[in-house]
């Protein structure tokens, strides 16, 4: 009989091709690593792995096995969390995975409701930008992913949420940010058009948002200067503060940094990102991800959001 946790074991041999590396990954030792990997090879009554001088690889049998060893180990993540709780245990366990801003900003009121509410639920979280966190979520390293994507450009197939339980959260339009100083910054609410930024020089965020802001540049007929790249948005609003360059920033990541020295634009045509919270069909009817799926929603509603 193929057990849970030879898989776990399985997968993390997989991942770094060496027991030693896979005892560190798992907090155990190499022999009991290999004594397991030993048991699974019995089960599956083949060799899983090919035992090399440097490295480990997976056999066929091994491959096939690996595949389907994320969704085996999520649905029965899930299905024991649903039997704890019809058991009346009122307890459960919700691993949340979140790129920077939604950590920052719907996280902090959700989980707090969230223990406020059921104070046996244990809630975690890890930072990752998507589709990162969509991976976690779909090799069973995490319940519940928060994730964003633009909304004016197509969804690449390998990028597809077609197999996940999609719950909107928050439509956040994406805004210029310039220096006090700039010309711009007097202009009042009226837009600003991406054409008119041709000659500035910019700061980008994450890999994602660098690609989508040169396209959105090049749909406007330039190719933007990219002069300074970091994912960390109180650097790109100190950097645009003490003018070394505009940014396209979310309006939701404003929401959680200081923006003295900048002056905020309307941006034309409008962009928005869509941010949503994103669990395996199986992990949905846990009555944990459930609730914590409904925190999340509640907190994306907070006044101080919906007008950001």
């Amino acid at each position: 009989m193929i057990e849970a946790r030879h898989l776990r074991v399985l997968r993390a041999v997989a991942r770094s091709r060496s027991f030693s590396a896979a005892a560190r990954e798992l907090g155990c030792t190499q022999p009991a690593v290999s004594q397991q990997m030993k048991a699974l090879e019995g089960a599956a009554g083949t060799p899983l792995l090919v035992r090399g001088a440097r490295e480990m690889r997976l056999t066929e049998a091994g491959e096939v096995l690996v595949r389907h060893a994320d969704g085996i180990l999520a649905g029965l993540t899930a299905a024991e969390e649903e039997v704890a709780a019809i058991a009346g245990l009122r307890a459960g366990r919700v691993r949340l995975a979140s790129f920077p801003t939604g950590s920052s900003t719907l996280v902090p009121s959700a989980v707090a409701d969230m223990r406020a509410r059921h104070p046996d639920t244990r809630v975690s979280l890890v930072e990752a930008e998507p589709p990162q966190s969509v991976d976690l979520l779909r090799a069973g390293d995490c319940d519940i992913a928060l994730a964003f994507r633009y909304v004016d450009l197509p969804t690449p197939a390998e990028e597809s949420w077609a197999d996940l339980v999609v719950r909107p959260l928050l439509a956040d339009r994406l805004v210029g940010v310039v220096p006090e100083s700039h010309p711009l910054a007097a202009v009042g609410p009226a837009p600003v058009p991406f054409a008119a930024l041709a000659d500035e020089q910019w700061i980008a965020g994450c890999p994602r948002c660098r690609r989508h802001l040169v396209e959105v540049c090049e749909r406007a007929g330039y190719t933007p200067r990219i002069d300074f790249a970091t994912d960390d948005y109180p650097a790109v609003v100190g950097l645009v503060a003490a003018g070394l360059g505009i940014a396209v920033l979310p309006e939701l990541a404003l929401a959680s940094v200081r923006t003295d020295g900048v002056a905020v634009l309307r941006m034309e045509p409008a962009v928005e990102r869509e941010i949503v919270a994103l669990t395996l069909p199986d992990l949905a009817q846990v009555p944990a991800v459930d609730m914590m799926l409904a925190r999340l929603a509640r907190a994306a509603m907070r006044p101080r959001l919906q007008a950001a």
